[in-house]
């Protein structure tokens, strides 16, 4: 028998799937949170099962299940225990550990990857087409790497998770991947999805308008309070403001915060692990604690939203020869444009600022993080040119 303690995310249950193909009635998988696992792990080591093999993927455990680990292997138990995160890698120090962040290929691996390459190693498992595109999906969507490779049906099947019960996706994914051939959505489905892509759309819209900014240990955050689509929100966010370091997302409800980043020198698992967290690079979470409410929640109430810039403009564009105009919320106008030197000046309100930078994104990263700038439309960009050429014309 075999007794498998997994994450309750999509590459959590991604590894209860895979090995109920491994296994079938024969392993009994237990979903936990983070919060929850060590005492799982504890419960199981304390009932003394040397007969049930324990598998424990995508969580790590505290350092007091660490040595009861240690204990039960050597008093004849069975134990591995199969991560992807880089916040557990200490743990190959054990025989039972094996915590690889990334494949033998270099591509970043997910703990179902993982799972699912062990087992047919270990000859407990065949491998099968449907299953190798169905792990693939989910090791792109949890590593992020699906945006990159334009891969839009691995966001598709974690939002499919999330649209019914574990029970449901488990059976749904199960007789998939036994009927062979490619691994493809049915037409209620794609119909359901569609639906969903629609309603998410609406939501991070409206999310978009209330985030606000926040200083903290030297990073720029934005800080936004929402329950549902925390990457996809987290990704646009980021996205949309390059000038902020990560997104944090406020889960009031569920006690929890989820870090994201769309910055390859920015690691939020570093800022998660402050608070008890940690995760990935790009992705991470932690629970809700007094110093993480004290800073994101007290610290950004009274804060104003940021403005969002303006969508769909055919003038006033970044990098524009012409320069680019901005608004801060006391009224200052800001406009950036390329000096004799070949730098990026600044004018506030029409008087050259001292600093220059050496790129446009330089500039916009300066008046954002600093004024909280937006980009202003055509309309205000035209008016700004006007009464600026008005001005010359005056003065000539």
């Amino acid at each position: 028998m075999y007794k498998l303690l997994s994450h309750n995310d999509l590459d959590g249950i991604g590894c209860g799937i895979v090995a109920k193909m491994a296994f079938g009635d024969d392993v009994k998988v237990r979903y936990n949170s983070v919060q929850i696992l060590d005492r799982e792990v504890e419960k199981f080591l304390e009932s003394g099962d040397l007969a049930t093999e324990l598998i424990i993927t995508d969580l790590s455990v505290n350092e007091e299940n660490e040595k009861r680990l240690e204990e039960f292997r050597k008093a004849g138990g069975k134990a591995v225990l199969i991560d992807h995160h880089k916040t557990a890698l200490h743990l190959n120090e054990y025989e039972w550990g094996r915590v690889q962040v990334e494949e033998e290929e270099g591509r970043l691996a997910s703990a179902t990857s993982l799972l699912y390459r062990y087992l047919i190693d270990e000859g407990l498992l065949e491998p099968s087409r449907t299953a190798d595109e169905f792990v693939e999906l989910v090791r792109q969507y949890d590593t992020w790497e699906w945006e990159k490779n334009g891969n839009d049906k691995a966001r598709q099947l974690n939002a499919l998770f999330f649209l019914v019960s574990f029970d449901e996706f488990e059976s749904m994914m199960l007789e998939r991947l036994q009927e062979g051939g490619p691994f493809k959505f049915s037409p209620f489905e794609k119909k359901l999805l569609g639906m969903e892509d629609d309603k998410m759309t609406r939501y991070i819209r409206k999310k978009r308008r209330e985030m606000v900014q926040l200083e903290a240990d030297g990073l720029y955050a934005g800080v936004v309070h929402a329950e549902s689509y925390h990457s996809e929100l987290g990704n646009e966010l980021g996205k949309d403001n390059p000038h902020l370091d990560y997104i944090v997302i406020l889960n009031m409800g569920g006690r929890k915060l989820s870090f994201r980043t769309v910055h390859d020198d920015v690691d939020v698992s570093e800022v998660a692990g402050t608070f008890g967290g940690g995760g990935h690079a790009k992705a991470s979470g932690a629970s809700m604690s007094k110093e993480a409410f004290e800073l994101y929640v007290s610290g950004s109430f009274q804060k104003d939203p940021l403005r969002e810039d303006a969508r769909h403009n055919r003038y006033n564009l970044k990098e524009s020869q012409f320069g680019t105009i901005y608004r801060a919320p006391d009224g200052d106008l800001y406009y950036i444009h390329r000096n004799e030197e070949g730098r990026w000046s600044v004018e506030r309100n029409g008087n050259v600022l001292d600093e220059t930078y050496k790129t446009f994104r330089e500039a916009e990263k300066a008046l954002k993080r600093e004024k909280g700038v937006w980009l202003l439309n055509d309309d205000q960009f035209v008016k700004f040119l006007m009464q600026r050429l008005e001005k010359a014309e005056q003065g000539s």
